[in-house]
């Protein structure tokens, strides 16, 4: 895939996503903002928000940023059968399944700390949890998908891929913990 390293070509790959990302970002906000209640009755789940959102979008970025790597190199597979592709999908998984639980448990700490009314510490560390796995797998599949779509696009996934993860991500990470909770919070 020749590369045109410009302002003008990265700005023409990527302005369009950009712009229908943020019709996408819209979607989180109603979500957030039907989950409004919850979120005043429960302090430790409004801090968890921010940060679930933004650690699924960094967990899909860093693969994202792998993957564009092997893809520059000439390594990268889709196949089923890809040892560096499903090794990095297993690694993402166990970074969210090992982070998503100090996540949970700095959030109920926090809001120990301010005060108000709160959650179980088991409670929001499970919350975080399933979160966190639910994220991780979306996160691997909608990084999966924006680069293969990019490989066939002939577009560069440096210019496009991360951008819709973290944008996706920011949308599912509401999503996600909007049913996580409705799930398992009385």
């Amino acid at each position: 895939m020749p590369t045109e390293w410009t302002v003008r070509a990265i700005t023409r790959a990527t302005l369009p996503v950009l712009l229908g990302l943020t019709l996408v970002e819209l979607v989180s906000g109603l979500v957030l903002g039907s989950f409004e209640s919850t979120l005043l009755q429960y302090p430790s789940l409004l801090v968890l928000v921010p940060v679930t959102i933004g650690t699924a979008g960094n967990l899909g970025s860093v693969l994202a940023s792998r993957l564009s790597t092997a893809f520059h190199l000439g390594t990268l597979s889709f196949a089923p059968d890809d040892d560096r592709l499903a090794g990095n999908a297993v690694a993402t998984v166990l970074l969210a399944l090992t982070l998503f639980p100090f996540v949970g448990g700095g959030a109920w700490l926090l809001q120990s700390v301010v005060g108000g009314t709160r959650l179980a510490l088991a409670r929001v560390v499970l919350v975080a949890l399933v979160s966190g796995a639910a994220l991780a797998v979306l996160a691997i599949v909608v990084t999966l998908v924006a680069t293969y779509i990019a490989y066939r696009q002939g577009l560069d996934p440096d210019d496009v891929v991360i951008p819709v993860v973290t944008n996706v991500c920011d949308v599912l990470g509401v999503v996600v913990l909007f049913l996580v909770v409705v799930l398992l919070v009385p």
